[in-house]
């Protein structure tokens, strides 16, 4: 089945409209009904085709009786649901929860990603995470640490047979000893555990090869069963969203490049075993 003409934003709009209008317990039609819309009109809003007045929204929004947050939120993606391309910047440092990046992994079929300096964020232990949190400059507080070791670690519930997982990941990645090394050696075993799962592809590129396809950074790709897939990019303030055929062709090629280099899964488990070892 061909992918279905869509966008990021125009996603994550239809799916904040739903959660709204399902939250008010009426169907659909009623809704419609006290708005005096045609059910149509409601049905492209679900769908995130948007198509309707910021006033006429708004009256949707204030029957649902949405919060003040997600009332800003959703109308500020109500004017751009059909641009591609999104650009989330977000000032001195990321959130705790990634809502966008969140819900499209929820909803992907395949999620291929090349990690440069870390160990996959997906794949990391909490004992792991704790050290590299603490490093960024915003971190101030332990508990600011924690929130975001438990976000980090409830995002982990995406991993599971519904989709598969193929992680390219340099071998300098594997040998930083994030945490001292005893918690390093944990985290080296934790993968080799995570890599005979069927779902969870671990391809490791090694140092020897030298100059690489993914020398220029990191980059997630997520595949979808009826959408167009997107490229997620991540800096230390901002998240990037990138779906123009352009891009999608610069990463596929950088992928099957990596593909070219990388040891096999068991040759990947043989490099990590030798590392801990």
């Amino acid at each position: 089945m061909p992918a279905r003409a869509s966008t990021v934003r125009g996603r994550e709009f239809g799916a904040g409209v739903r959660a709204v209008v399902d939250s008010t317990g009426m169907s659909h039609r009623a809704i419609a009904e006290l708005l005096g819309w045609d059910p149509q009109k409601l049905s492209d809003l679900l769908t995130g085709k948007g198509g309707v007045s910021e006033i006429d929204f708004a009256r949707l929004l204030g029957l649902c009786r949405v919060t003040e947050e997600e009332f800003d939120h959703l109308m500020a993606l109500l004017k751009v649901s059909r641009e591609k391309g999104w650009w989330q910047f977000y000032g001195a440092d990321l959130p705790i929860q990634l809502r966008t990046l969140f819900e499209h992994e929820d909803v992907a079929k395949e999620i291929v990603s090349w990690h440069l300096a870390l160990v996959p964020g997906l794949l990391q232990l909490p004992e792991y995470m704790r050290p590299l949190i603490r490093q960024w400059p915003t971190i101030k507080k332990p508990e600011q640490v924690e929130q975001r070791v438990k976000a980090r670690v409830e995002r982990q519930r995406v991993l599971g047979e519904r989709r598969n997982f193929t992680f390219y990941v340099h071998q300098q990645a594997l040998q930083l000893p994030v945490g001292g090394e005893s918690v390093w050696r944990d985290q080296l075993h934790h993968l080799l555990r995570m890599s005979v799962r069927p779902y969870i592809h671990i391809r490791v590129v090694p140092t020897a090869i030298g100059a690489h396809p993914g020398t220029m950074g990191e980059f997630k790709v997520m595949k979808f069963e009826k959408l167009s897939p997107i490229v997620y990019l991540e800096t230390n303030n901002s998240c990037i969203f990138l779906e123009d055929k352009a891009t999608l062709d610069l990463y596929t090629n950088i992928l099957t490049a990596l593909d070219a280099v990388a040891l096999d899964a068991e040759g990947s488990r043989r490099l990590i075993t030798d590392i801990v070892s």
